[in-house]
């Protein structure tokens, strides 16, 4: 295939190179770079083009790429540390002129690099794809516009593009370059202090660069993907201080391991199961192996990563160091003595030479260390012309009459005014240099912090717009959604409750539990497999933390971030007694606010409503509904119920089970007695149209039917697991 691959050079870009050479794949690169010109082994072509030059598109006519492959957040060409806000600019006008140029020729794909920054604040479950971006700064808005771009071409256009967001990579850096994962700036503040400082409440996964690589390969091969997005992470969760501990064990020698653990949990991992489950992956490189490389060979490069302020970890560095500092300093002296021996042998060898005899090599040399070296270098390299020039004198005359002649005098002071004031201008010109720098980042600096509060203060201020209209945070919205659960059946309200409340508080893992008494309550419905993770039952008393505030009315909020615990909860009471409870999982730290818990309250309200009136209306029709002196269900109630519950089971908000009890019609009086202390409350006798007695297992899923089953038997009743269909 022919390959385009976009993005400056990089440990990236060397090794995606590396691996589509060996696959035979003909490269070409677009380094993004016009001034630098870049060549690398095994590329078919290299174009040192600007990403917003016209010549874009004629590159990508002329390559006709069978893929696109654009680093994207990984593009080491963009400067976001201190030039973040007109980078910005500068990467999304890249990102539109490559797409658009792309999108005339387009027959292949366009691979787009994003990374886990797209997601601000904490999770407490893995980010799946279907979740909204939440970006802060200058990057992650950029690199989320770049996703925004992809969509709206794949969309509109056709175009195939595919999102790849990589979790944490981390790799071997490059020998005196920084780097902003994790591992890196752990590494670099061991060997710079001889300390680590981390935090058991920060979790994340990382990912080693040579897995990214293999699994972002699949991808180009693959000639068609089942999505557009898909997250490529290792899945394997680890605390600052579990890669602290690696990271001190590995580097050795006396370092400290600093426990600042303090706030609330803060959990960041992207979830890869849909690229998994496409694809396939293998992890190779694990936190052991991976970390392992990079402090070997961190601690074997230290003095190219540590500056001249920066003493190392242990004596030996500090040693090391000092060594360098001394050398460094000593090092324009060298330069100038074995200049000022060069110049000595020049001036000798031109004494008396008809074209070189007013030519002044020593005021050269002068000159030349002012300009270099500045006015420090310009008075040391004056001292030593002076020696110089009298001791070639005192070959033609004594030492006294060289002190007597004026013109000795003269010299000397051309010397020292001329380098002295030529030192002293490159002095200042240095200084002036420096100062517009510092002056440049403090003004950068000063930018991102207004951006952040800008950033703060229009989220605000949408989410009063939001509320001051009618969108889903308004009380109108929220009765308008609620009201919907009107034209369900009685049986079927509590099922799309759940439904309900996962569209009005954005969250897709939303379950209602049933209070069956004064410890437990039962699952009712659920909208996801992580909403049912509690299990079908639980003794909500023994969740003090929890209880206690829906005992009191409160809306319980997580705020400990505890991966047991939902991040939210509210309970409905009546007469005292809590009759209802709201789980709600997947919420980003930042939306658990006092308004999302004020919109819980009211939202759980109406759900009671309906599901109040629900009741009271079949509580008026038990005599219609009920076997006259039995608690079962007559064939209309029953078959209704069935259907309700099999429905809701097909729209996975609940699990449930049929089973068929072996008995005759004249014994259904009998059977449902006897069997009734077998079933809990939230099961259900009836009778189908076929005359035989059923039991309505709720919450309860095929492979849990068998000790109910056995149950049965032994109370002398055999019985038959059937399909909805019965």
């Amino acid at each position: 295939m022919n390959i385009l691959l976009i993005g400056d050079d990089s440990r990236l870009v060397n090794a995606i190179i590396i691996k589509l050479n060996k696959s035979n794949h003909r490269i070409y690169w677009l380094t993004g770079q016009k001034k630098k010109k870049i060549a690398r082994a095994h590329v078919f072509e290299t174009y040192n083009f600007s990403y917003t030059d016209s010549n874009v598109k004629d590159i990508i006519e002329s390559v006709r790429p069978d893929a696109v492959l654009f680093t994207g957040a990984y593009d080491t060409g963009f400067d976001w540390k201190y030039n973040g806000q007109a980078e910005a600019l500068r990467y999304t006008t890249a990102m539109v002129n490559i797409l658009s140029s792309y999108s005339m020729f387009s027959s292949g794909k366009f691979i787009y690099l994003s990374s886990q920054e797209v997601f601000d604040g904490s999770y407490a479950d893995d980010i799946s794809e279907e979740t909204a971006v939440a970006a802060r700064g200058f990057k992650a808005p950029a690199v989320s516009q770049g996703e925004a771009l992809c969509s709206n071409y794949r969309e509109i256009q056709g175009v195939n593009t595919i999102i790849l967001r990589l979790d944490h990579i981390y790799h071997i850096p490059e020998r005196g370059q920084s780097d902003g994962d994790p591992c890196f700036e752990m590494c670099l503040k061991a060997l710079k202090t001889g300390k680590i400082s981390a935090s058991g409440k920060k979790k994340f996964s990382m990912l080693y660069l040579n897995d990214a690589v293999e699994l972002i390969y699949k991808v180009i091969e693959k000639k068609d993907t089942d999505y557009s997005c898909y997250h490529i992470s290792s899945m394997e969760a680890i605390t600052e201080i579990q890669l602290a501990e690696i990271i001190k064990r590995k580097m050795g020698g006396n370092i400290t391991l600093v426990d600042h653990s303090a706030g609330e949990n803060q959990r960041k991992i992207l979830d890869g199961h849909r690229f998994q489950n496409e694809f396939g992956q293998k992890i190779f490189h694990h936190y052991e192996d991976g970390v392992g490389k990079i402090v070997q060979f961190m601690k074997m490069h230290s003095e190219t990563f540590l500056k001249d302020n920066e003493a190392g970890g242990n004596w030996k560095g500090k040693a090391w160091h000092n060594i360098k500092v001394i050398f460094k300093t000593l090092l324009p002296f060298i330069e100038s003595l074995i200049c000022f021996a060069l110049f000595f042998f020049l001036n000798e060898q031109t004494v008396g030479s008809l074209y070189f005899n007013k030519l002044d090599f020593y005021l050269l040399y002068v000159l030349l260390f002012a300009i270099v070296h500045g006015q420090q270098q310009a008075i040391f390299s004056a001292l030593l012309a002076i020696l110089g020039y009298c001791f070639q004198q005192s070959y033609l005359r004594s030492g006294y009459e060289v002190l007597l002649d004026y013109n000795t005098y003269v010299w000397m002071a051309q010397l020292f005014i001329v380098g002295m004031a030529v030192g002293y201008m490159r002095d200042h010109l240095r200084h002036v240099r420096e100062d517009n720098d510092e002056e440049v980042r403090h003004l950068y600096e000063k930018i991102e912090g207004i951006s952040e509060i800008n950033n703060s203060n229009v989220r605000m201020k949408q989410n009063f717009e939001a509320q001051l209209v009618n969108q889903k945070d308004s009380l109108g919205k929220i009765y308008e959604i609620t009201s919907q659960l009107e034209q369900y059946g009685s049986e079927e309200v509590l099922f799309y409750a759940a439904r309900v409340v996962g569209q009005l508080m954005n969250s897709r893992d939303v379950a209602v539990y049933l209070v069956v008494n004064d410890d437990y309550a039962r699952l009712y419905s659920a909208t996801s497999a992580d909403a049912r993770k509690l299990g079908s039952s639980i003794r909500y008393t023994d969740m003090e933390e929890m209880y206690n505030d829906l005992r009191e009315g409160r809306v319980y909020i997580n705020k400990t971030m505890a991966e047991h615990m939902p991040l939210m909860a509210s309970a409905m009471a009546s007469e005292g007694k809590l009759q209802l409870i709201l789980m709600l999982w997947g919420i980003p730290w930042q939306r658990m606010t006092l308004a999302e818990t004020n919109r819980l309250k009211i939202i759980g309200t109406l759900i009671q409503s309906a599901s109040i009136r629900a009741s009271r209306y079949l509580e008026s029709l038990r005599h219609e509904r009920y076997i006259e002196g039995t608690n079962i269900l007559n064939e209309t109630a029953f078959t209704n119920l069935v259907i309700a519950f099999f429905k809701a089971k097909h729209e996975n908000l609940t699990e449930c089970a049929l089973l068929e009890i072996q008995t005759t019609y004249e014994d259904l009086a009998r059977a449902a007695d006897i069997l009734g202390s077998y079933i809990r409350t939230t099961d259900y006798l009836g009778i189908l149209e076929n005359g035989k007695l059923y039991v309505l297992l709720s919450n309860t899923n095929e492979a849990n039917v068998t000790g109910v089953i056995e149950r049965f038997r032994l109370a002398g009743y055999e019985s038959l697991l059937r399909e909805a269909d019965v």
